[in-house]
């Protein structure tokens, strides 16, 4: 079964992960097996709110054309799970994928236990059984830090061994990461806290506000460099950010911090995980919804998740970040579009511009005249998206988002779009997200009048394999 949506809801994304229906959100697991990615998300499966959580499951032969497969995990009752199977990893346990995940039970109080599934039959390349063990590896959290929130375990391999980051939140409101050593996956042991909300880099490119750090990831660049990636939480989630630096040590580990920012500047993208391949890491977000509930659940769905994206480090230490290349594979044999000027956009694409001087790109039109744009200068080093004319459910935030890269003689711009998930790409170092929903007499329509810009333009075509 493909993931294309049905065609004539102008707000589903057609192209990305997400389930047929109902809820979506944190991506979970993404891990290679047999020639095919998989990848896992939190799920409702019987309606578009968050609750009932358990994990769904799609594959991929190339990143671009996606399956569905059974639910893989769902809370056992009675089990150490049974108020949800919230966000993990999956790695590979001896030959055997394991899923590493947060179980809730019902005494749930903020902390979770961490619990361990395993494929049912590691020989099916679609690993369409799982079977979860009874008992947690970890039942808590750790005596002695009053940690007052643990979950998001997140295992990885660093000196020859195997270690995990669980995400933490201190009664003090300090935020951390804690490790621990798994090198044996059935027995944990404490090792510290990685690095918390005190670290002085931290505490300047993150800003006060965040009171636990959700869903840690962590993974080593082709460059050398070591990237530790956090979601920002105070009681609901506030942002993403990622810290690049150096990682110490073999029995003891030390993450030295070198600098840091925001991980996606727009305003729906949350909980990103990431698969470490041997030349490259992979990320995959959420992407919420900014529409009310009411809207979502006459939709019947809620959530999905944005296209793959390969992320490095630049030598300065920000962040490298582009879309992953196999989603080339997406493009219409021909562009709609090769020179500057206006047309008509299709529901999805993938829009590359190269702008020499000051350049408005108009990707919306309102029946009033209003217009979604992405202003580039090049001169000042900046990209601004702004969608004043579409304001976010309930009176939201919708003020212009400026990013900041380095200024120069052009500057580039890569935009995927899919329903109502824009994806937008400054040069290879900053990302934004966002959410914009076409209202009646809405047109999706190119503008671009610098006739010395360089435009291109590709239609998504839908999934022809699975």
């Amino acid at each position: 079964m493909s993931l294309a949506a049905p065609p004539h809801h102008p707000d589903a994304p057609r192209f990305r992960v997400r389930p047929p229906a109902n809820w979506i959100n944190d991506p979970n697991g993404p891990f290679r097996w047999r020639g095919r990615y998989h990848l896992f998300y939190q799920h409702n499966p019987d309606a578009p709110v968050h609750a009932n959580v358990h994990w769904g499951h799609v594959s991929s032969p190339d990143l671009a054309h996606w399956e569905h497969h059974p639910i893989a995990l769902a809370p056992s009752p009675g089990g150490p799970d049974e108020a949800g199977c919230w966000s993990g990893c999956v790695v590979d346990d001896g030959g055997v994928p394991t899923a590493v995940y947060t179980g809730v039970d019902r005494h749930h109080t903020g902390c979770g236990t961490i619990c361990l599934a395993r494929a049912a039959d590691p020989r099916d390349p679609a690993l369409a059984e799982w079977r979860p063990l009874p008992t947690p590896v970890v039942t808590g959290p750790p005596p002695g830090l009053d940690v007052v929130m643990f979950r998001d375990p997140f295992v990885f391999r660093h000196g020859g061994r195997r270690w995990a980051l669980v995400g933490a939140g201190h009664a003090d409101g300090t935020p951390s990461v804690l490790l621990y050593d798994c090198d044996d996956l059935g027995d944990w042991r404490f090792a510290g806290v990685l690095l918390d909300g005190t670290d002085p880099v931290a505490a300047e490119v993150f800003g006060p506000g965040a009171t636990g750090w959700e869903c840690p990831q962590l993974y080593a660049t082709p460059s050398g460099a070591w990237v530790l990636v956090v979601s920002l939480w105070d009681g609901s989630p506030i942002s993403t950010g990622y810290l690049t630096g150096r990682l110490r040590g073999d029995t003891e580990l030390r993450f030295d911090t070198r600098t840091g920012g925001r991980l996606d500047h727009g305003r729906d993208f949350y909980a990103p995980a990431v698969l470490q391949e041997p030349h490259r890491a992979l990320m995959w977000g959420w992407s919420w919804e900014a529409r009310t509930q009411q809207e979502a659940e006459r939709a019947g769905w809620a959530g999905v998740l944005t296209a793959p994206r390969v992320v490095d480090v630049h030598p300065d230490g920000a962040l490298r970040v582009t879309p992953a290349p196999e989603l080339g594979l997406l493009r219409a044999p021909e562009p709609f579009v090769t020179a500057p000027g206006r047309g008509t956009l299709p529901p999805a694409y993938d829009l590359s511009v190269t702008a020499r001087a000051e350049t408005t790109v108009t990707l919306l039109r309102s029946a009033g005249g209003a217009e979604l744009t992405v202003r580039l200068d090049p001169g000042e080093g900046t990209v601004t998206f702004d969608r004043a004319g579409w304001p976010r459910a309930q009176g939201g935030d919708a003020a212009p988002i400026v990013v900041r890269v380095p200024g120069g003689p052009e500057l580039a711009l890569r935009v995927l779009v899919d329903g109502s998930l824009y994806e937008l790409f400054a040069g290879d170092r900053a990302m934004i997200t966002e959410r914009v929903y076409q209202r009646p007499g809405d047109v999706r329509e190119l503008a671009v009048p610098d006739p010395g810009a360089a435009v291109t333009g590709w239609a998504l075509v839908p999934p022809t394999r699975g």
